[in-house]
């Protein structure tokens, strides 16, 4: 890969092969990609919580919730070309992170944002060919469009290639 594009925290962002896509700082976040296998354009959106519902404000970026993140790397990925048929996912995170503050067990967020995004590429009927989530670490992302491989790091552990 020449170029990498970082994506910030609900971001979305496309590229165009060979430019990978990066996204760092994933706990309960979604690190999400959606590609063509025969397509040049990829996408990825750093997703924060399951429900644009939970948006306290009518200017939210569109990478933020589960909702419309998804909907959105979608109609990028159609303007570049991309057939919605044939689009497929990957994603990484939905880590449980934090202990909530009365002490009565972990704050669902995780598991929350991970039901979400699979939910919303079932509605959509885009495949979910790969994916590393949950547990209570950390996650980095790289998508290489060129290899189709996703690769997750966290910390103390090995990378996993999905």
């Amino acid at each position: 890969m020449n170029e990498v594009i970082r994506v910030g925290i609900s971001d979305i962002q496309i590229a165009k092969a060979p430019a990978g896509l990066k996204t760092i700082g994933l706990g309960s976040c979604i690190g999400l990609v959606i590609y063509q296998p025969d397509c040049p354009w990829s996408g990825l959106a750093h997703i924060m919580l399951p429900d644009s519902s939970m948006a306290k404000h009518p200017d939210v970026p569109p990478g933020k919730f589960a909702d419309t993140a998804v909907s959105e790397l979608i109609r990028l990925l159609r303007m570049k070309g991309a057939s919605h048929r044939a689009l497929k996912a990957k994603f990484a995170g939905g880590a449980e992170m934090f202990r909530s503050i009365n002490g009565l067990g972990p704050v669902s967020i995780g598991s929350r944002n991970i039901t979400a995004v699979k939910q919303q590429l079932t509605d959509a009927q885009i495949p979910l060919i790969a994916c590393d989530v949950g547990g209570d670490k950390g996650r980095t992302v790289q998508f290489n469009p060129v290899t189709q491989v996703l690769h997750v790091y966290s910390i103390n552990h090995v990378e996993r290639r999905l």
